[in-house]
């Protein structure tokens, strides 16, 4: 989350002065209806039908998403070994495995990889937009048509961002985004977004995200039977911020881009590095200026000179499968019979998360490194960036 103020203060003022902070009330009575607005301006602004905004962030989302296209025991699910551990557990959420495959020098799932691992369980694939950074969408596409695989789009680390011209999450089958903290833009601290085109999958992640479907206005024109489910519903005054954030978004998209093109025209004639290779350049958000180098000496001793938060990308654990220490040791659930990796179902599905399942992705991981970008800069600021990632290069 890049920008706050007043303006989000304000607006969660009047949702606590209306006394009606549930996400379901009558306007009549006073109710505000912010969720209820924002799905409908979000939903113009990825250009789909339905969204739906919910807490638990994007894993949430996520989780919503494979429930809405009925993946579940028996089922495979390809992500990406460089992603958020959470794009693989949602698979295990809904009892199926997660099955990993290689990024490319783009740093989201490489489309040939991605064909080279389906096998005769695999029903879904998630592509991720990694900080920002559009995967290839085409070619993702085109290989899960091949094969009939749904695909889920998670683009929690691409809020408002596109690809060829046409906004992320928008692709698939269905829709991913992540408002907490540490996105683009948030929802006070944790928010998710579930978006498509199609009815019956939005009809099915709503009933999942709110246990108490049954008794909400819209039930009666819902298409599908009502089940049980879970609860990431989200409340009034997370529709209010959100609503202004998304006033913010466009603003903040411009200056990340124009910062980090800035700082790429500056290194542009360096010997030794590249600006990473990207599936669509002007739709990247511009979060992060991503450097990749001969060697992964070279992109240490360069992000050390850097500073300003830059890092290997190898170092930042979270976000590489060999540091997924639960999912490796497949320790999932309270209970042993509630852990996917012993459902019946599941016996003869490929779960292999050892240092040798993607080894090309730890290699670019290795040598790429990523410089963060601010969209506050002031022009004195940004010169005195460049001034010092061009030393760090030389």
């Amino acid at each position: 989350m890049y920008r706050a103020g007043q303006e989000e203060i304000d607006e969660i003022a009047k949702v606590i002065r209306s006394k009606q902070w549930f996400r379901v009330g009558d306007e009549k009575s006073g109710h505000l209806k912010e969720i209820d607005r924002f799905e409908q301006e979000w939903a113009k602004l990825i250009g789909v039908k339905y969204a739906l905004l919910m807490s638990g962030g994007g894993t949430a989302g996520l989780v919503c998403a494979l429930a809405a296209l009925g993946i579940g025991p028996g089922d495979e699910v390809i992500v990406p070994a460089y992603t958020w551990l959470a794009t693989a557990t949602a698979a295990l959420t809904v009892g199926a495995i997660p099955l990993l495959a290689e990024v490319d020098e783009t740093l989201g799932l490489d489309p040939a990889d991605l064909e080279r691992r389906i096998g005769p369980h695999t029903k879904a694939v998630i592509p991720v937009h990694m900080s920002g950074r559009p995967a290839n969408l085409e070619g993702i596409l085109a290989v899960a048509r091949r094969h009939g695989l749904k695909v889920v789009e998670d683009s929690c680390q691409m809020d408002g961002g596109s690809y060829k011209g046409r906004r992320t999450g928008a692709w698939g089958d269905i829709g991913v985004f992540s408002f907490n903290y540490f996105k683009i833009i948030s929802t006070g601290g944790e928010g998710g977004c579930v978006v498509t085109n199609d009815r019956s999958l939005y009809e099915r992640a709503f009933v999942y995200h709110d246990s108490g479907a049954a008794f909400r206005p819209q039930a009666g024109d819902l298409s599908i039977p009502i089940f049980v489910a879970q609860q990431y519903r989200a409340d009034e005054v997370m529709g209010a911020i959100a609503r202004v954030q998304l006033q913010r978004l466009e603003g903040i998209l411009a200056d990340l881009r124009r910062v980090r093109q800035t700082l790429a025209d500056a290194i542009a004639d360096q010997p030794g590095v590249r600006v990473a290779p990207s599936n669509d350049q002007a739709g990247d958000c511009g979060v992060m200026l991503t450097l990749q180098f001969q060697d992964e000496s070279k992109a240490r001793a360069f992000a050390s000179a850097a500073g300003g938060g830059s890092f290997v990308l190898i170092d930042h654990g979270k976000h590489v499968y060999t540091n997924w220490t639960p999912l490796r040791e497949k320790r999932v659930a309270h209970r042993a019979d509630m852990n996917p990796f012993n459902f019946q179902q599941n016996r003869d599905l490929r779960a292999d998360y050892s240092d040798t399942a993607c080894p090309r992705t730890l290699e670019i991981l290795r040598h790429t490194v990523h410089v963060p970008m601010d969209p506050d800069w002031t022009a004195d600021q940004l010169r005195a960036r460049a001034k010092t990632l061009k030393a760090a290069l030389s």
